[in-house]
């Protein structure tokens, strides 16, 4: 009898299991565009200080943008029109004055991949309490979804350079769109044409003793870029005038702490300009400490695109950057 309950509770599991397995395989695709979020409320508390509380967090400004754009397109939605092809969105927010008072992400609840904000409570002012608790952790994990959707469009269509491998032993999944433009002993330009201008993105490498003193951090990082602009990305000729790319000097770059592909370091956000030139736009450095192979891996995006926005174009370049790969062997320095 006991082997009989066993087989009982070990079939019970594995319907269970299959059960599980088969709502994720027919969850459709989800939908919409990059950096965007359907927000589910209704519309007197979009309009009012929870609609103002929600914008303050999921829309406020991109760091380092030369013009303000948001960190997330937002649509909102009265709940009774959250129906059909509109619940497969990707990324969802759900804010109701209900009984309950909670603040949780769910995923994949009607496609997948798929996450859901679900944001309650009993008054606004719990609502926006809610909003403040747990903003930071849903848009982290909105983020995070949004990287690996650009990232599995873009494998569709790889490029196929071997150049990052063979000086300085990494892979990058760069779109075949991206073409490398310059390459020097320790230096590689990637770009690709956009909208009135073009998307990069350079890596190069810098002696592992590299920026161990914090409290100059910010000005080694600046000295760094001015350095590596003034050799190696030229401006365009201006007669009696030297133009290279640097960093805007009217504006400190944002840092924090990064990890990517196991190596740990800065991520670094800020405005650059070629010097005695109006040109301009954000760029995305990582600077990682690569022990292993004694030195500092640097991979940059920056976008060139006057009077365009810029953040989505900026977002493919830090997905790509995030595809890092270390391969062996490494050249030598």
């Amino acid at each position: 009898m006991k082997q009989a309950g066993t087989l009982i509770l070990l079939f019970s599991l594995t319907l269970l299991s299959c059960k599980d397995s088969k709502k994720t395989n027919y969850l459709p695709s989800s939908i919409g565009a990059i950096n965007s979020v359907v927000v589910i409320m209704d519309n007197e508390l979009w309009n009012g200080s929870v609609g103002d509380s929600l914008r303050s967090h999921f829309a406020a400004p991109v760091v380092g943008m030369p013009m303000d754009e948001p960190l997330f397109t937002m649509e909102q939605l009265a709940p009774k029109f959250f129906t059909g092809t509109i619940r497969n969105t990707r990324s969802i927010l759900y804010v109701e004055q209900d009984s309950l008072n909670l603040a949780h992400i769910k995923s994949d609840m009607y496609a997948t991949p798929q996450r859901v904000g679900v944001i309650k409570g009993t008054t606004k002012e719990e609502l926006i309490e809610n909003i403040d608790a747990k903003a930071d952790e849903m848009i982290a994990s909105f983020k995070d979804m949004e990287i690996e959707a650009v990232q599995k469009r873009f494998n569709r269509s790889l490029n196929k350079e071997t150049v990052l491998q063979e000086k300085f032993g990494i892979s990058l999944k760069v779109p075949s769109i991206y073409n490398v433009s310059k390459q020097e002993d320790n230096f590689v330009w990637i770009d690709r044409e956009i909208q009135k201008g073009t998307a990069n993105i350079v890596v190069y490498q810098m002696p592992e003793n590299s920026f161990n003193n914090d409290s100059t951090l910010v000005k080694d990082i600046v000295a760094m870029r001015d350095s590596i602009g003034a050799k190696y990305i030229p401006g365009p000729d201006v007669t009696g005038k030297i133009t290279h790319m640097h960093t805007e000097p009217a504006f400190a770059p944002y840092v924090y702490p990064v990890e990517i592909a196991g190596l740990k370091g800065v991520e670094v956000r800020g405005l650059w300009d070629i010097k005695n030139y109006p040109m301009a736009g954000p760029f995305l450095t990582y600077i990682l400490n690569d022990k292993e192979h004694n030195r500092k891996l640097v991979l940059e995006g920056f976008v060139f695109a006057p009077a365009t926005q810029k953040r989505d174009d900026l977002f493919q370049l830090e997905a790509i950057m995030k595809t890092l790969q270390l391969d062996t062997p490494v050249v030598k320095k």
